[in-house]
């Protein structure tokens, strides 16, 4: 703790306090700064501005569907059906796949046989933007997601430098881009495992059950200019 003749002799007891004092005005002004340009009321020019942010998701549909070996199942969706749509900005589209093994076979006790992997394929697309990922169950169970995004998540939890604040925010926000249909689909290549034992017959494998939940992918975010303190 500094005395008064302390901050009157003491070089370093001068410029310790001189940094708090600083900081005691230039945090609450950066914060503020930030909450405004983060709702578009300020503006910002070319700088370095750190963006941070959160995904969070709205529930348009879950359900489960039996899935035939070579079908595909598909569903849109429109954001009319969500509450203030216009007003959240829509960045993606994600659907979540979980499924198990219906394959059958004879469960003697001389017989060898095993399942085989089946491939589930789910699907998201909005307008020219799609996204697709593979899934197998590997003879028991398993899930994956898919989704389609178009929003730079690169700039998120980055530093970003050369851009003003519109400009960042153009590549994040997308507003009205997010409204409109949403199509999911998921699709089951189903495979029959082999049985060494020819008295057990063919095992079978004639589709998947498959559980889902389509979600839109909403993104809230700050952007803020970003103070280097590594040489304070």
């Amino acid at each position: 703790m500094y005395t008064i003749d302390d901050l009157k002799t003491d070089r370093d007891a001068q410029i310790t306090v001189g940094c708090i004092v600083f900081f005691l005005i230039a945090f609450p002004a950066y914060f503020n700064f930030a909450a405004d340009g983060a709702d578009g009321s300020l503006g910002g020019g070319v700088a370095d501005y750190q963006v941070n942010g959160e995904v969070t998701y709205v529930l348009l549909d879950s359900g489960s569907e039996s899935i035939a070996d070579g079908d595909t199942w598909s569903m849109t969706y429109n954001t009319d059906a969500v509450n203030n749509a216009d007003d959240l900005n829509i960045v993606g589209v994600r659907i979540s796949m979980s499924y198990g093994e219906d394959e059958s076979g004879n469960n003697a006790p001389f017989c060898t046989g095993s399942n085989a992997a089946d491939t589930i394929t789910g699907t998201a697309v909005h307008f020219d933007y799609n996204g697709s990922a593979d899934g197998q169950n590997n003879g028991g169970s398993g899930a994956h997601e898919a989704m389609a995004t178009w929003y730079n998540e690169s700039m998120v939890g980055a530093v970003v430098s050369g851009l003003t604040m519109d400009q960042i925010r153009a590549q994040i926000d997308l507003m009205a881009d997010g409204l409109g249909d949403h199509t999911v689909s998921i699709s089951v290549d189903a495979e029959a495992g082999n049985e060494a034992n020819p008295l057990c017959g063919q095992r079978s494998d004639g589709g998947e059950q498959v559980d889902y939940t389509v979600e839109l992918m909403v993104f809230d975010y700050t952007i803020a200019p970003y103070i280097d303190t590594s040489d304070i």
